[in-house]
């Protein structure tokens, strides 16, 4: 295996499984934890990951597919999206051009997740691909995702992307107005969800006016 990327949690590796294209991501130990509560811990986000995927697969949503999990090691073996690009490169290597069509597209993908009470937890346009083809979005690393119902949890959500959006791409305020109007039609309660994301904004502005 060859590794590509290494992050705070986890190691990817591509190679292959059965003649496929393979991305293995791996949740490494921690030398500072218990190394009880250190494999218990990494099991058990292991296992969260891989219910989020299946359960966006099973509601069309699009996902790497996963093809074995290895839960001794904390492994998983899952699709690797050839043809496909960061939504971050595309909106970069594009500058100047009109993207309302990614940004409704990006809605329908949130109101897929939370109607199916899966907060992704790292939205951002790095976790994001889109096909070079077909334009067709596809949601992946779900390492701190979670199943819940709670219109905080999913306000939280649409907050993390708001600021991963404008971080990324300045001057893209429209975009996520038309995500969130997207959303809106979407979602069930979204009304509840944006009121608590008008909060969470709240919150962000006095922690950054205290400091």
């Amino acid at each position: 295996m060859e590794m590509i990327r290494q992050g705070a949690e986890a190691r990817l590796y591509s190679t292959t499984f059965h003649g496929r294209s393979c991305i293995v991501k791996e949740r490494f130990s921690k030398s500072y934890r218990h190394a009880s509560l250190d494999a218990k811990l990494r099991q058990k986000r292991t296992s969260q990951e891989v219910r989020a995927l299946l359960r966006c697969r099973k509601a069309g949503i699009r996902t790497p597919v996963v093809y074995f999990v290895d839960n001794d090691s904390c492994k998983i073996y899952m699709e690797k999206l050839d043809g496909c690009t960061t939504l971050r490169d595309f909106i970069v290597a594009r500058a100047g051009v009109d993207f309302e069509h990614v940004a409704v597209a990006l809605g329908d993908l949130v109101s897929g997740l939370h109607n199916n009470d899966v907060i992704h937890g790292d939205l951002t346009t790095s976790n994001v691909m889109i096909d070079s083809e077909t334009n067709e979005l596809r949601v992946l690393d779900f390492g701190l995702s979670l199943m819940s119902n709670l219109a905080e949890d999913k306000g939280v959500d649409l907050y993390v992307l708001e600021r991963a959006l404008l971080s990324s791409h300045p001057q893209t305020e429209h975009l996520f107005q038309i995500i969130l109007d997207t959303y809106k039609k979407r979602v069930k309660k979204s009304d509840e969800v944006i009121a608590k994301l008008d909060e969470i904004r709240m919150r962000g502005r006095k922690r950054t006016m205290v400091g």
